[in-house]
């Protein structure tokens, strides 16, 4: 990443992908936990077909104000565009694409997301005098706060057996896109230029956990990571960009406390 192309990468990434937003699994055969959509925790023998969660149900089990310490709940920025307007030019990457937009993947009867922001102190809070934001010292406290993490969660709900089908065509897409893909974003044209399975928490009944690298122009990348997670017939879908991180190379992922605090509203 080259240093110089900070300021265009910043306003290039908060402008593609997830208006979001500021901007990746599954290893085959893989056992509960290990990132990859292993075996289910649940028998789903002779069970009772069930039935989606309406968009009013989810959104009173997605996370709200209070339930991540240390992170701001607020809505997507830009909102989310119709999932007819996201695209990808393979059609098997685009449960990938989708979920990169804030949407949920596949077909389900509801959905619904938030922003989640690690909450940091804006940097006039540290600039006290023009000779601070003269100095060296505003520029680093600006840097300083791009280095949060934005994660966009996104809920969604399936009839039957509606979600696993989902979470396998997620993970088979992992597997199928690895070498990168294009798409279109409502207008904003994504370059992939690879997808790499990741570990993911070893939370729900199974779980698909990815990085996703695009083209920024230039010749300068930036690497967004996901979780998907699913909860009987509700997928949890996690992805998170962190601007700083990428301007200075540094690893992220995404963040532990969020996934842990939506886990525990879908028990």
């Amino acid at each position: 990443m080259k240093r110089s192309s900070g300021v265009r990468l910043c306003a290039t990434v908060a402008v593609s992908a997830l208006s979001l937003v500021l901007v990746t699994g599954c290893s085959e055969g893989a056992s509960e936990g290990s990132g990859g959509l292993g075996a289910d925790k649940v028998n789903n023998a002779d069970k009772p077909a069930v039935k989606a969660l309406s968009a009013a149900e989810l959104k009173k089990l997605i996370v709200a104000k209070g339930d991540v310490s240390g992170y701001k709940i607020k809505p997507v920025t830009g909102g989310t565009p119709p999932k007819s307007a996201v695209k990808a030019a393979d059609a098997q990457c685009g449960p990938l694409l989708q979920i990169m937009t804030g949407i949920a993947p596949g077909d389900a009867p509801a959905e619904t997301n938030i922003m989640v922001q690690q909450d940091k102190k804006d940097p006039t809070d540290d600039a006290t005098s023009m000779g601070d934001m003269a100095s060296g010292k505003f520029e680093a406290a600006i840097k300083e706060s791009m280095n949060l993490d934005v994660t966009v969660v996104t809920l969604s709900s399936y009839d039957g057996d509606g979600a696993e089908k989902t979470l396998r065509t997620v993970s088979d897409a992992v597997k199928a896109c690895a070498g990168g893909f294009k798409g279109d974003q409502a207008g904003d044209k994504a370059s992939i230029t690879k997808v790499a399975e990741e570990k993911g928490p070893d939370a729900g009944d199974a779980s698909v956990a990815f990085a996703v690298t695009s083209d920024l122009g230039d010749g300068d990348t930036g690497a967004e990571h996901v979780v998907v997670e699913r909860h009987g017939n509700t997928l949890a879908s996690y992805t998170t960009r962190n601007i700083g991180a990428m301007m200075a190379g540094k690893a992220y992922g995404v963040p532990a406390p969020v996934v842990k605090a939506q886990a525990a509203k879908l028990k």
